[in-house]
């Protein structure tokens, strides 16, 4: 990798820090449901709502893409991004976080269809898969550091001028600024497309088999890294009596280890087959499923986390780049489709609120074992090389 091409990948990587800033809703719709006395279901709305808008702007995106680049396009999401990290700072009522994670929600579907195809312009070929796995450990860790961040604002002794928890949001505001002003200044040629699409061509590419299982397969790994997001705590609080405080370790150690399995993602990804990477990857987390089906022991509902965290850390990438070289010639569209896939964080939350509510949070793990079923049968349509 030359120097140049380096350098140009420090602004990318600020800016899939800032991706992961979607993360914290998981956490945070548990501290909401807390000071505001919400039911699951209700809490559950918040995450629902934050990927809802993938759903709506994802193709959008696309299509914009063909009109003001890719790295423009990135640097409006940064901007939504950073507004919808104010608004906080101003109060916690209801109205103000589902504002709040709506715009939040907006920015990452903008930018995550936006940055992809950007590290396309860096990164090319069969390199694609390690290097958006690389760019996934460094969204990681941002979504892992949300759970300290917020558990500290909640329990600290020095002033957090008023918002507790919620000084989360300045933190992440910050950073957010940097990576619009290191982007900014940093120049990416960007290559050509073929004639740009509307939408109903957009659409149309979900007439193709392969990019409709892909866009599945996004939805059944985003419902499963929001549902174990928000449902960790939640089973500990459930089965050992923990507070929230207590149990909020659960959420963080399932970043530690997506956090890791995309660093290790990014090696194995260079020197094995993504097929087999991926397969071992579902196996990994329908153990854990089973296990959280039957074990009520602190240690033994960590390591189940853990086996979740570490396969589903490589389930992204590998579907999307495996969809964007499928059709090189349609990037963009290809990315607006696959990100409006993480609906399934819409799609899985809500469900599993209605199943935890009915029959306790063995029926949400019931809904994301759905999920890792459906990416066992994708792992046979994924190309062997």
């Amino acid at each position: 990798m030359s120097k140049n091409t380096v350098v140009t990948l420090i602004p990318l990587m600020f800016c899939f820090f800032a991706m992961g800033f979607v993360d914290l809703v998981g956490i945070a719709s548990n501290y909401v449901k807390a000071d505001l006395g919400l039911t699951d279901a209700q809490a559950n709305v918040f995450p629902s709502l934050v990927f809802f808008w993938f759903l709506i702007f994802s193709v959008p995106t696309g299509v914009l893409m063909n009109r003001i680049g890719r790295k423009n396009t990135v640097l409006l999401s940064l901007i939504v991004t950073f507004v919808s990290l104010v608004l906080p700072v101003f109060g916690e009522g209801f109205g103000i976080m589902l504002v709040s994670f709506s715009l939040l929600g907006i920015g990452n579907a903008i930018m995550q269809t936006s940055l992809n195809p950007l590290m396309s312009n860096i990164i090319s070929g069969e390199r694609l898969a390690s290097s958006l796995t690389f760019g996934q450990f460094v969204k990681a860790i941002a979504s892992f550091l949300a759970p300290y961040i917020a558990m500290w604002g909640a329990t600290a002794s020095m002033p957090t001028f008023g918002l507790g928890w919620r000084v989360l949001f300045p933190v992440y505001m910050v950073i957010a600024v940097l990576a619009i002003l290191l982007l900014g200044v940093t120049p990416i040629e960007e290559e050509s497309q073929d004639k740009a699409s509307g939408f109903k061509a957009c659409f149309a590419l979900l007439g193709k088999p392969f990019i409709l299982l892909s866009f599945l397969g996004i939805m059944c790994h985003v419902g499963i890294d929001v549902g174990t997001n928000t449902t960790a705590p939640k089973i500990l609080m459930e089965r050992l009596s923990m507070t929230l405080q207590e149990a909020g370790f659960a959420t963080s150690l399932y970043f530690i280890f997506r956090t890791a399995g995309c660093l290790f993602g990014s090696f194995i990804l260079s020197k094995v087959s993504s097929r087999t990477f991926f397969m071992f990857s579902v196996v990994c987390m329908l153990a854990a499923m089973a296990g959280l089906f039957f074990f009520d022991t602190k240690m033994a509902i960590y390591i189940c986390i853990s086996l979740i965290g570490f396969g589903n850390s490589n389930i992204f990438p590998v579907i999307f780049s495996q969809a964007l070289l499928s059709m090189p010639g349609k990037k963009n569209e290809v990315s607006g489709l696959m990100i409006m896939g993480l609906f399934g964080g819409t799609v899985f939350p809500l469900a599993m609120g209605f199943a935890s509510d009915a029959v306790g949070q063995a029926g949400a793990v019931a809904v994301m074992t759905a999920g890792v079923i459906y990416l066992l049968f994708y792992t046979l349509r994924i190309r062997k090389a």
